[in-house]
C-alpha cells in the first residue's frame, strides 16, 4: 500500500465512532472472559473491563471498578476449582490446569494495563467513574466549576448531566499524540489552564484539574495564579503526588487538605492499579 492510501485508512479508522473500532486489547480479554468463566475471582476483574468499555465506547461513564489485580491465591483457586470438576489423574483436568495457569501472566498483565488502554483509546487518564462524579457533584452543589486540562471532558460530562454549570477547558495540545480531545463527550473550549483561569475566576466557585501531564510544570503556575488572584475557589486536584501526575513544584508547595469533603470524594475513587491517584483539596 503506498504511503497516501495508508494515511488515508489510518484517518479513517482514527475518526470512526468508538464503538466501531476494535482493538486487540478488548479481543483478548474476551477471550480471557471465556476461558476463566469457572474461575470467580478472575472472571470478576475480567468482566469489569469489558463492562466499562461498553459503557465508554457508548458514551457514558463507567462504572466503579476494583483494583485489577489478580489474588495471590489464583493458583490455589484454579486447581480447587477444577478438582471439583475432575478427578485427580484426568486427563482433560491435567490440560485445562495447563491451560489456565500458562495464561495467568498474560492476564495479569493485561489486567494491570487497562488504564493504558484508557489513555490511548479513549484518553481517559484519571479513572473516571460515574459514582465518583455524582460525589463531586454533590460537593459542588450550586456553585459553578472551572474544569482545565479537561482532555476528552469525562469529568465535565458528568458535572453537566447532572444540571451543573461547567466552563470545560484544554489546550488540546495532546491529539496529535493519543485519543485524548479527539472524541470529546462534551463541549470544550482551547485554552490552557492559566488562560481558563484568568477567564473564568469571577464566575466559577470550583477548579478541577485531573492528571496533569507528569513533569510538566503547568499545575503549579495554575496554583500561583489562584493564590495571587486571592479569589475564595475550592481546588480539586485529581493525581498522585510525586508519582504519575504532575509537576514536583505543585506537589512541593501545594497545601493538601484532608477533611470530610475529601474523604467524601474520595469514596468512590478507587485505586484500580498500581498508581496510586487519589482526590485532593488543594490551597
Amino acid at each position: 500500500m503506498n504511503p497516501k492510501k495508508l494515511r488515508k485508512l489510518k484517518k479513517k479508522i482514527r475518526h470512526q465512532p468508538l464503538t466501531q473500532r476494535k482493538t486487540a486489547y478488548i479481543a483478548r480479554m474476551t477471550d480471557y472472559y471465556h476461558q476463566f468463566t469457572n474461575i470467580p475471582a478472575a472472571k470478576i476483574l475480567i468482566s469489569n473491563v469489558l463492562l466499562a468499555d461498553r459503557m465508554l465506547a457508548a458514551g457514558d461513564l463507567p462504572q466503579q471498578v476494583p483494583l485489577l489485580q489478580l489474588p495471590d491465591d489464583i493458583q490455589d483457586q484454579i486447581f480447587k476449582k477444577i478438582g471439583e470438576q475432575y478427578p485427580a489423574g484426568d486427563a482433560t483436568g491435567d490440560k485445562l490446569w495447563n491451560e489456565l495457569t500458562a495464561a495467568l501472566p498474560d492476564l495479569d498483565h493485561d489486567l494491570r494495563s487497562f488504564r493504558d488502554y484508557l489513555e490511548t483509546h479513549y484518553g481517559m487518564w484519571a479513572y473516571t467513574s460515574a459514582p465518583f462524579v455524582a460525589d463531586l457533584a454533590k460537593f459542588v452543589g450550586d456553585r459553578a466549576v472551572l474544569e482545565v486540562m479537561a482532555g476528552n471532558g469525562y469529568i465535565s460530562k458528568g458535572l453537566r448531566d447532572a444540571h451543573k454549570t461547567v466552563y470545560t477547558t484544554d489546550n488540546q495540545a495532546w491529539t496529535s499524540e493519543n485519543e485524548t480531545g479527539r472524541h470529546p463527550l462534551t463541549t470544550i473550549e482551547p485554552l490552557s489552564a492559566v488562560a481558563a483561569w484568568q477567564k473564568y475566576q469571577d464566575e466559577v466557585g470550583v477548579v478541577v484539574m485531573s492528571w496533569s501531564p507528569d513533569g510538566l510544570p503547568l499545575d503549579w503556575e495554575l496554583l500561583q495564579a489562584i493564590r495571587a488572584s486571592q479569589r475564595e475557589v475550592d481546588f480539586v486536584v485529581i493525581g498522585e503526588p510525586h508519582g504519575a501526575t504532575g509537576s514536583a513544584d505543585f506537589w512541593d508547595h501545594a497545601e493538601l487538605l484532608e477533611n470530610k469533603a475529601t474523604r467524601e470524594l474520595n469514596r468512590h475513587f478507587t485505586q484500580i492499579d498500581l498508581v496510586q491517584d487519589h482526590v485532593y483539596l488543594v490551597k
